[in-house]
């Protein structure tokens, strides 16, 4: 490949790219499984070396991990189906508090444009039909859907059961593929992506944790209905970069809304959440995570929109530890380099246009994406 020219070289890595992403797109119901096994596995090792290393058989070293995640992944859906059923429970006040704001808001309609409420009422039915019948359709597929996650969390399990079980024929797999002068690097990268997996995923897990706790214990003590709902909502969402957060910040605003006929409790969910927000995006996140991945905005963005396209919420939750692994490849490989470059958030210090050093692919001085 070395002798090929430029645009050979370029219109193969486009032609790669293609054809991984239409790969996905067309099998992503194997292939997410197989991903989300591959990174809890990950997250899973230090126990089942801990195990190991205290003279446990390696089937119990393999299957006590999976139980304790089945066993804490149990206590969230116990405890979100909880939060859940105290909203229900509340429905008869929702549907009286709806209309409340309803009729707010029909009256400051009226008041700033020709709409009667006649008019109104026949819009909103008209749009009520439409969206019962967007619902009917959705609700015809739902069996599909359900059928779909079981097929998900059935075959979760037995896939992290073999990774870990087979992880040594996987590694001698990965480092067949290379020279023997080349295996040093491809140790380096694997170590690499193993802490970066780790590091990012356990984040992630003590984010929502602290997130569910700060946000929803603030909201508890101001006095505002369903807070813990809107904690846990609001931190798991958030783990979907940037796109997340504004929709937590709506489900928090909806939430309040059908709760309250007053809207100080608006202003007041929006403000924690943004103190809360600004809190682990420049104090605590970095702290827990660390720098270890280095991805910039425009591409953790894409990839959260190109992975919810591809395989929905878990190909938005997995594009940032996808692309950071990505990033370690490509860093470590001389042919590959530049996409490495283009994922990263370390700007060179002076213009490339100007500056020829910082045309080339070698160590050049960097400062963080986000300086100005």
């Amino acid at each position: 490949m070395t002798d090929m020219p430029l645009t050979v070289k370029r219109s193969i890595e486009l032609l790669g790219i293609v054809l991984v992403i239409a790969i996905l797109v067309v099998a992503n119901n194997i292939i997410m499984p197989v991903i989300m096994a591959f990174f809890i596995s990950i997250v899973l090792l230090p126990i089942y070396r801990f195990l190991i290393k205290h003279k446990f058989p390696e089937v119990a070293a393999i299957i006590l991990p999976i139980l304790l995640l089945a066993i804490f992944l149990g206590l969230i859906i116990w405890f979100f189906s909880a939060q859940v059923g105290l909203l229900v429970n509340d429905f008869p006040q929702i549907k009286h508090n709806v209309s409340v704001h309803l009729n707010a808001l029909s009256k400051w309609i009226s008041s700033i444009s020709d709409f009667s409420t006649t008019e109104q009422v026949k819009f909103i039915n008209e749009k009520s039909n439409d969206l019962l019948g967007v619902a009917g359709k959705a609700a015809s597929g739902a069996a599909v859907t359900l059928s779909s996650i079981f097929v998900f969390v059935g075959l979760l399990p037995i896939y992290i059961y073999l990774m870990l079980f087979y992880k040594d024929i996987l590694l001698r797999f990965i480092f067949m593929w290379f020279k023997t002068d080349h295996h040093p690097k491809v140790k380096e990268a694997i170590y690499e992506t193993e802490a970066i997996i780790k590091n990012y995923l356990v984040g992630l897990l003590i984010q929502v944790t602290y997130m569910t706790i700060l946000l929803g214990g603030i909201l508890l003590l101001i006095g505002i209905k369903h807070a813990l709902l809107i904690g846990v909502i609001f931190a798991i969402l958030n783990l979907i970069p940037y796109v997340g957060a504004l929709i937590g910040n709506v489900i928090g605003v909806m939430l309040t809304l059908t709760s309250s006929t007053e809207l100080w409790p608006v202003v007041t969910v929006l403000g924690v959440i943004a103190v809360v927000q600004f809190l682990d995006n420049n104090i605590l996140m970095p702290r827990i995570v660390g720098s270890k991945v280095k991805i910039n905005a425009l591409f953790a963005i894409l990839g959260v929109i190109i992975g919810g396209s591809i395989a929905g919420v878990s190909g938005m939750f997995l594009s940032m530890p996808l692309i950071a692994v990505l990033k370690v490849i490509f860093d470590r490989t001389e042919t590959f380099k530049q996409w490495g470059v283009l994922l990263g958030d370390e700007r060179p210090t002076k213009s490339p246009m100007t500056f020829p050093t910082f045309r080339k692919k070698k160590a050049i001085a960097t400062k963080p994406g986000t300086e100005k």
